[in-house]
């Protein structure tokens, strides 16, 4: 069981010399308390908070009068016997005490900490596990955006004025769960407190609505990235765990689409070339009827949504219904898929720029201008040109691209499934051949031979291709 002790301006004694003393005296001073450090050979640490008046420190050892009027004693030492002898010290004068790293002589635990302002979020193994304890804070700690003290600190700024104007307990949970989960959090979150206050302000004086659980919806267009769930951004993963409304592109993988509520609605509105799908409108139909009727959306693209995802023109189509739209990135393909395969895209001695185009272009399109791809030190990434490798090869080559220029094809790239076909120029359609249905890059350029597959090809054979199946965990 986790209790919350307040030990603003109470007396605390840490004894100890070393890092879990300094760490200790650390966690009771930003408690408030007044901290007492007894150490013989204080660390440098301890010295530093000294002089810097964030403790007290005394150079001599412990004696038992040193517990009387203590709020809590920390017992930081090495030696067992020691650790012991202060204990009881402790317990005789009726002090809580805790020995570091000995929970069968401490009467309470100090948990991992993670604070966001006045939020504490603890984890406590009873002792058993505190480098477990402190794996599980990290993990939490990136998780929680770095402005919830902010929207702590909001919500105490309210709190009086919430619960004058709205008495029934109920209504009052709608209306902040209203608040953390919709719009105004996400103002705060984002470092618009003066807009969320205005919104605040206005909630508040409408107590006659605040029963209603739906309020003004918005829409999270996301990037999802190219596939692992591991490169999903914190900022798109907290999206999709507080979304109502989820409609995610046939190339996000099902593994990140599991990391939105279990309790969400999920549309798929994917759409792959010469197949039926979800048309352009129909799409931005179900955005707007959505956060119309009080949803939070999140928009899921593969990759990042503003590099060939569409993500513009669905955030315009959402500002002229008046839908509160919000952009969050996610790591692209060309960025994951090429690090994933072991292919950096500038290089000082390779590339020093890059050239990211598709391969899917409209009928009267414009096509690609292959002269102005083909000169100077640059890597080309196409996307979604499977379909077209062909047509671009010869136009690259005929531009004055050498045909034994090194090309790579990734298929399904930092999935499970990852392929990677590297080979020359001039052999880039019969590579594309032999990917199959999955997401496909085409990344062309010196920094292919960088890829541990380019070394691996049949040694003195220019022409020579190599494919291999990337078994990822």
């Amino acid at each position: 069981m986790l209790v919350s002790l307040d030990f603003a301006r109470r007396p605390a004694l840490v004894l100890g010399d070393g890092a879990a003393a300094a760490s200790k005296a650390r966690l009771l001073t930003e408690a408030g308390a007044r901290v007492t450090v007894i150490a013989d050979s204080p660390a440098a640490d301890l010295r530093a908070m000294a002089e810097a008046g964030m403790v007290r420190l005394e150079w001599r050892a412990a004696t038992p009068c040193d517990m009387v009027g203590r709020a809590v004693a920390i017992v930081a030492v090495e030696d067992e016997d020691e650790a012991q002898r202060l204990v009881s010290w402790a317990r005789a004068a009726r002090v809580w005490v805790n020995a570091v790293d000995r929970p069968a002589l401490s009467d309470f635990s100090v948990p991992a900490l993670v604070r966001r302002g006045p939020l504490e979020v603890g984890i406590a193994s009873g002792g058993a596990a505190p480098a477990l304890a402190r794996l599980v804070r990290s993990r939490i700690d990136a998780g929680l955006p770095e402005r919830l003290g902010a929207l702590t600190g909001f919500a105490r700024r309210f709190r009086a004025a919430v619960t004058a104007t709205v008495p029934d307990g109920r209504t009052r949970r709608l209306l902040w769960d209203r608040v953390f989960q919709g719009d105004i959090g996400e103002r705060v979150l984002a470092g618009d407190e003066a807009g969320a206050a205005e919104r605040m302000i206005a909630l508040i004086n409408r107590p006659a609505e605040t029963a209603a659980v739906a309020g003004p919806g918005m829409v999270h267009i996301v990037g999802a990235g190219p596939g692992d769930p591991e490169l999903l951004t914190l900022k798109a993963q907290r999206l999709l765990q507080a979304a109502d409304v989820v409609l995610y592109d046939s190339l996000v993988d099902r593994r990140v689409l599991d990391l939105a509520r279990r309790d969400a609605t999920r549309v798929p509105v994917g759409k792959r070339r010469g197949a039926p799908g979800v048309g352009q409108d129909a799409i931005h139909g179900l955005m707007i009827e959505a956060a119309s009727a009080g949803q939070r959306v999140v928009r899921l693209k593969g990759g990042d949504p503003l590099v060939f995802g569409r993500g513009g023109e669905e955030a315009a189509v959402l500002e002229r219904a008046g839908i509160d739209v919000h952009l969050v990135p996610g790591i692209t393909a060309a960025l994951g898929c090429a690090a994933s395969a072991g292919i950096p895209l500038t290089h000082r001695d390779h590339a020093s720029a890059v050239t990211l185009l598709t391969g899917h272009v409209q009928d009267g399109d414009p096509d690609v201008d292959a002269a102005a791809l083909a000169g100077g030190d640059r890597t080309l990434v196409v996307y979604m040109g499977r379909s077209r490798v062909t047509r671009l090869t010869r136009r690259l080559i005929a531009a004055g691209l050498p045909g034994e220029t090194p090309a790579a094809v990734i298929e399904n790239g930092t999935r499970p499934d990852q392929q990677l076909h590297v080979g020359p120029l001039s052999a880039l359609p019969a590579l594309a051949r032999r990917t199959g249905h999955g997401p496909s890059l085409i990344v062309i350029g010196d920094v292919v031979r960088l890829a541990p597959a380019w070394r691996d090809r049949t040694p003195h054979a220019p022409h020579s291709s190599l494919s291999i199946s990337a078994a990822r965990t």
